[in-house]
């Protein structure tokens, strides 16, 4: 139970805040992409608001063993992975182990991308603003990879947009970003689930619901 008030009743309501935040980007050529799962619905409510289309792009976190709640880095689509040096000199992780988180998150990111996306081509980024979204921010590292692989695809501008993030890592990703909507940056973080009333786990399921409009 949470000490202090929250932001946000759910996610849908995160993403309808935030959506006031990006009215700007309306009628202009924006592709919103959100980070599965928790993400997606953040990100529906924007690209309702905003009448641009919505996506996902999928990332991993590579969680460290037996302390999967803390990254040391992530990996996403198109061969991008991006490590947490800190953790990974603190915990003294070796590259084998390393290898081997990535290797699995690998396998589910592929799992991933058949379920949510079938036969559709990716999202066609080159030249557009993206506004990437997920429903926070703690160490950034899924969001920087995500990042870094889209820079691959040649997109015009860059925008991360997340309802709440630790204070650090919003000013990290700035830097990453071409620019940052950080709608709360609280102190302390604690973490992002403890900004949410519900913060209840999306599933696969409820992913695809968003989705399936936009493959018709």
């Amino acid at each position: 139970m949470n000490e202090h008030p929250t932001l946000f009743h759910d996610r849908a309501d995160a993403g309808r805040q935030l959506a006031r935040s990006l009215l700007d980007f309306s009628g202009r050529d924006v592709v919103i992409l959100a980070l599965p799962r928790g993400g997606v619905p953040v990100a529906a409510q924007v690209a309702r608001s905003l009448g641009a289309p919505l996506d996902v792009f999928i990332v991993r976190k590579l969680g460290l063993p037996g302390h999967e709640e803390l990254a040391m880095g992530a990996i996403a689509s198109g061969g991008v992975r991006v490590l947490n040096d800190e953790v990974v000199q603190v915990y003294g992780i070796p590259e084998r182990i390393i290898d081997e988180v990535t290797e699995r998150e690998r396998r589910e990111l592929e799992r991933r991308e058949r379920d949510y996306h079938g036969q559709r081509p990716p999202p066609e980024v080159a030249g557009r603003t993206v506004i990437l979204i997920d429903d926070g921010l703690a160490t950034g590292s899924t969001m920087r990879a995500a990042v870094r692989a889209l820079r691959l695809l040649d997109p015009r501008r860059i925008i991360v947009a997340v309802p709440v993030g630790a204070p650090p890592t919003c000013a990290m990703l700035g830097a990453e970003a071409d620019a940052i909507v950080c709608l709360a940056m609280p102190e302390p973080f604690l973490s992002v689930g403890s900004w949410y009333e519900d913060f209840s786990q999306t599933s696969d399921a409820e992913v695809r619901a968003v989705l399936e409009p936009r493959t018709q």
